[in-house]
């Protein structure tokens, strides 16, 4: 296979007019791993850094149109999804993911960073039931896993007990943030049936962190449609965000998007 048929990555998720998070935030992280993104837009949202102001959700057969629009021409090497927003959106996209061999990044997007729920409590058990076993692998951040397992997550056993859990119900590898989790350094455990992995770092003190779910998981998924190992490609994927939370540009007034540009810039800033 050629180097220009390696890295395509299908994102189904909804789009953020702020251009921080979302369907915007998931083809710059893609983009700048190496990949090719191509989308399927669940929902448009009216958002910026302040909150989400509207979610404007998409006719199911509007989405099945352009996922299967993308399979039938570009094809895919692995799936990205984020925000469904509802049961019926759900049940089109985990049926989508199995018109295609490729594996899926499942980011269980529940509620925006300013609080405003992008998820009703009726969909979480479809989550349950049709996307995390359908997940090569799962993103949650700790109130993501408590949801879906019903385990408390404030510490790294916390963490450890939910990623089991969500093994157990079908994915076959498991990143626990740990942006949620309180402490001086941020632990991310990568689960799967062999082990796990500890990604670890210094908090950095900012509020400049939209978007940073789905920034990883669909750096992950790049790295995975390029071919990495699962190991290699959160890795990367987790440097990747992590220096892209440090050289944030400091925009909006609120909680402020990522420089997902980074590799093509110069000298780091870092935004408090």
């Amino acid at each position: 296979m050629s180097a220009l048929h390696q890295g395509r990555v299908l994102i189904l998720a909804g789009s953020d007019s702020g251009g921080g998070a979302g369907i915007q935030a998931d083809i710059k992280a893609v983009t700048m791993m190496g990949g090719f993104a191509a989308t399927a837009i669940t929902a448009i949202t009216v958002q910026n850094t302040l909150g989400v102001h509207g979610v404007y959700p998409l006719p199911l057969d509007l989405i099945a149109a352009q996922a299967r629009a993308v399979l039938e021409d570009i094809g895919t090497d692995a799936f990205k999804t984020g925000m469904l927003g509802s049961v019926e959106v759900v049940e089109t996209v985990a049926a989508l993911l199995d018109e295609a061999d490729a594996p899926a990044v499942v980011d269980p997007v529940m509620v925006a960073k300013g609080g405003h729920p992008l998820l009703p409590d009726a969909a979480v058990s479809a989550v349950k039931s049709l996307m995390i076993p359908r997940a090569a692998l799962l993103t949650p951040n700790a109130p993501e896993a408590e949801a879906l397992t019903g385990f408390s997550v404030h510490d790294l056993d916390g963490q450890r007990r939910a990623g089991e859990a969500l093994l157990a119900m079908g994915a076959r590898a498991v990143l626990m943030k740990g942006g949620h989790v309180s402490g001086p350094t941020v632990i991310d455990l990568l689960m799967t049936g062999d082990g796990e992995t500890v990604l670890e770092a210094e908090r950095i003190d900012t509020r400049h962190t939209h978007g940073t779910g789905c920034t990883l998981a669909s750096a992950c998924a790049a790295g995975l449609a390029l071919g990495r190992p699962l190991e290699v490609a959160v890795a990367e994927a987790w440097a990747y965000v992590g220096e892209a939370i440090r050289r944030a540009p400091g925009l909006g007034g609120g909680h402020g998007p990522l420089d997902h540009g980074w590799p093509v810039r110069g000298e780091a800033r870092i935004v408090t």
